[in-house]
């Protein structure tokens, strides 16, 4: 199937899910997206799930979006689907074989955790988020490399990233119910909501406590077994480096927001999860 990616509808979706992971354009020049629609038709669909789950403020209007997800995922193997990004995601013979539980799992997990709370602890934040992004790296890893690929790897990096993410919007989301921070984090160090916003000494404790676990669970992850995306592997490269950086600076929320940027070793990063991407499964389209 070929799918033109430059012009259309189409192109919105993957512009805003560019937007979040400027980096990915440098993955975009090894994953061909006139060879590959599905595979960015598939990363843009994950940022517009994500989008619904995180970034609507009205819980009405989140669950009516996922509910529209829902719907038009549940029933796309037999339409087509309706929407630019399922329509090149089900044009693809890989999206019919997969079970359709597999594309219903993350909106499903997106709409049980609308009610959720800020976490007591660190352990309970990676669970809760694991449950969504862990669904994501599922439906991800079978896309790539098949339904028998281990999918642990990357449903724990997914996991990591967005807590990473979160915690770059601590000041954003001072005010709403999931805080970025865990309860036992905002106790120990003695924070208020409003501390939250400001460049206080605690606020700057907590945060680099937060980032010493990111950092330890970034490491563990890579023991983990089980394949990563050519964009997965990017974005995880670029969020162990920033978690590293932040931590080792004297204001880490400000180290945080500013993000670690491309060079040149973006470009050899992206080369190299495409080199492991094509030996595993022979460059098949």
């Amino acid at each position: 199937m070929t799918v033109d990616l430059a012009h259309g509808a189409l192109q919105s979706y993957v512009d805003k899910w560019l937007a979040v992971q400027p980096e990915q354009r440098v993955a975009l020049a090894f994953v061909d997206p006139a060879k590959y629609p599905g595979h960015v038709a598939l990363a843009a669909l994950e940022q517009e799930l994500l989008a619904a789950a995180y970034g609507i403020r009205e819980p009405q209007v989140a669950a009516a979006k996922l509910n529209w997800w829902a719907e038009e995922l549940s029933g796309a193997a037999a339409s087509g689907g309706r929407h630019p990004l399922t329509r090149a995601l089900f044009g693809d013979e890989r999206a019919r074989a997969l079970p359709a539980e597999r594309w219903l799992a993350p909106v499903l997990a997106a709409m049980a955790q609308q009610e959720e709370g800020t976490a007591a602890d660190f352990g309970a934040q990676l669970a809760a988020a694991a449950q969504l992004h862990g669904a994501l790296a599922v439906l991800e890893t079978a896309w790539w490399y098949g339904e028998s690929a281990s999918p642990q790897r990357a449903a724990r990096l997914a996991t990591l990233g967005h807590l990473l993410h979160a915690l770059r919007r601590l000041e954003d989301d001072a005010e709403r119910d999931r805080l970025p921070l865990p309860m036992a984090r905002l106790a120990r160090f003695g924070l208020s909501r409003a501390e939250l916003r400001r460049p206080v000494a605690a606020r700057d404790e907590a945060v680099k406590a937060q980032l010493a676990d990111l950092r330890t669970a970034w490491a563990d992850a890579a023991r983990l077994p089980g394949p990563l995306s050519v964009f997965r592997a990017l974005e995880a490269r670029q969020g162990e480096r920033l978690t590293r950086r932040a931590l080792g600076a004297p204001a880490p929320v400000q180290a945080l927001q500013r993000g670690v940027g491309g060079g040149p070793g973006v470009a050899f990063a992206a080369w190299n999860a495409a080199r492991r991407w094509q030996a595993a499964t022979g460059g098949a389209p």
